[in-house]
């Protein structure tokens, strides 16, 4: 039997333990209720019929069933269509410090977009997922709520220079912590 190369070996062990940490059935996640009613609060609100979207600011929180939203703005589109007296929002567009919690799970980012129809959430830029006491860092989190999968790349929001021009840092990679089990 022939031995996989040493950095495939290390890559494809970090891919399990990475899925591990954050996969939804590897770690108890239920699937999201994704039909539950969806609840804000926030400082302001500006509706724009004409665009079907409303513009909350100011401390934004969003709850829909066991799933919290957290950023400073948040632009919700909606379809025009309106159930039990209010418009049915289709994609949450949230910036400015966005947290994104679930029982036993928080994930941190600049930017995030949850889009209710595909059930599927994105953050951007300096992503962090942390779970008990592993953690997961970089540039962008896709996270499905009906499978509870989670998948973490390095690719960054821009490129990072320095004030004379040069590039510090484009792209990125995954970095993470692991907790070990204690042994007693």
């Amino acid at each position: 039997m022939a031995r996989a190369p040493r950095p495939l070996l290390i890559a494809a062990s970090a891919a399990l333990v990475t899925t591990a940490l954050i996969g939804g059935a590897a770690v108890g996640q239920s699937r999201h209720d994704s039909s539950a009613p969806i609840d804000f609060d926030a400082q302001s609100i500006e509706l724009d019929d004409r665009a079907n979207r409303a513009i909350l600011s100011g401390g934004v929180k969003i709850t829909q069933a066991n799933l919290t939203l957290n950023a400073a703005r948040v632009t919700v589109t909606y379809s025009g269509q309106v159930i039990d007296g209010s418009p049915a929002a289709t994609r949450f567009d949230a910036s400015g410090g966005v947290t994104v919690s679930r029982p036993d799970q928080t994930a941190r980012a600049q930017y995030g977009v949850y889009d209710i129809n595909r059930r599927v959430i994105t953050m951007l830029g300096n992503v962090s997922l942390t779970q008990g006491g592993n953690t997961v860092s970089g540039g962008r989190l896709t996270l499905d709520l009906d499978s509870g999968r989670a998948s973490i790349d390095g690719s960054g929001v821009g490129t990072t220079r320095a004030p004379d021009g040069t590039v510090v840092r484009s792209g990125g990679r995954v970095t993470g912590r692991f907790t070990v089990p204690d042994r007693n």
